[in-house]
């Protein structure tokens, strides 16, 4: 079951703008300036950048729903939260958002500003409190293992990589920092996003303007 199967009619959707597809910073710059950073202004993200960031993870481009980072067999096992805090993005509230792929929107998943509880979950890394948006990627592991048997879960871990490495260029591409985190207890910060079980988190990469 994905996040998309829970949804109910009261759950605030927000309409992503649409990405951006050609720009003045090339991609051999982006890589050129690709770091790990972990400090961030206390100013806010737009939502026209969250939203490129968001596509460039998992947003569809193309026919029969391909999406920008490659995944074995097309089973798409990944599934992208973003964690905000009030009005850290243009004016949307504090709170977990789950990016619908096929609307290339934002669906309210839990209200309020979570990034401490999951700055603790990390082992109180302060960068992850600080940062005014924390994209979440998870996976659920029986989409890619229904097809591929055990082997699945090593493609699963492939494709967290391809779509880490996405953000992390279109960051930098947008002026904007972040860093992949895999130091944190998985199981609190399931908790914290009020996840399934069925549903892991792999990665956390806080994104802000660098200081």
């Amino acid at each position: 079951m994905s996040p998309r199967a829970k949804r109910t009619k009261l759950q605030p959707m927000t309409k992503l703008p649409s990405p951006q597809l050609k720009s003045k910073f090339s991609l051999e710059e982006a890589i050129a300036g690709r770091r790990s950073i972990r400090r961030y202004r206390a100013e806010p993200v737009t939502l026209s950048q969250l939203g490129q960031i968001l596509w460039a993870a998992q947003g569809v481009t193309g026919t029969g729903s391909i999406r920008a980072a490659p995944s074995a067999g097309a089973t798409y096992p990944l599934e992208i939260f973003a964690v905000l805090g009030n009005k850290t993005v243009d004016d949307l509230m504090a709170g977990i958002y789950h990016y619908d792929v096929s609307t290339h929107s934002l669906v309210l998943h839990q209200a309020g500003d979570l990034r401490q509880e999951l700055a603790s979950a990390a082992l109180d890394e302060r960068f992850i409190a600080e940062a005014p948006v924390n994209i979440i990627i998870c996976a659920i592991y029986l989409r890619t293992s229904y097809t591929y048997g055990r082997r699945g879960e090593r493609y699963v871990h492939m494709e967290v990589g391809h779509v880490g490495e996405n953000i992390h260029l279109q960051a930098i591409a947008l002026g904007l920092a972040t860093v992949e985190v895999g130091a944190f207890n998985d199981e609190q910060v399931r908790k914290v996003l009020q996840l399934d079980e069925q549903i892991k988190p792999l990665y956390v990469m806080p994104v802000g303007k660098p200081l």
